[in-house]
């Protein structure tokens, strides 16, 4: 399995790209924290790792460390605005619980 972009997320990945100097994809990947225990992490790379997991979806290369593999295999990367707020969501199902405010999840 792998990550799903929807066309709006590889979109905004893409414009994003441009913007960014020598970015050659994004990596995503979690990090402890949070009132649920984990945040996701969302950053544009320059270069890739030798543990990295590297996927190419909709014409996006993504790049996930293996050990965080586990949780992010079949998550769906989508983009929405909601009033003046922009921001990528997150539909993983892996996850058991988000917190309340949306900032963490736990697995």
């Amino acid at each position: 399995m792998a990550v799903i972009l929807t066309d709006v997320a590889s979109t905004r990945i893409k414009k994003f790209m441009v913007e960014q100097k020598n970015a050659i994809g994004l990596r995503l990947g979690i990090r402890q924290s949070g009132c649920s225990g984990y945040a996701y992490i969302i950053e544009y790379i320059n270069e890739t790792n030798d543990d990295d997991v590297i996927f190419e979806e909709k014409g996006v290369k993504v790049v996930i460390a293996s050990d965080s593999l586990s949780f992010l295999d079949g998550l769906e990367l989508d983009y929405g605005k909601e009033g003046i707020n922009e921001s990528f969501i997150f539909n993983n199902p892996n996850a058991k619980a988000v917190c309340g405010c949306g900032e963490s999840v736990s697995f």
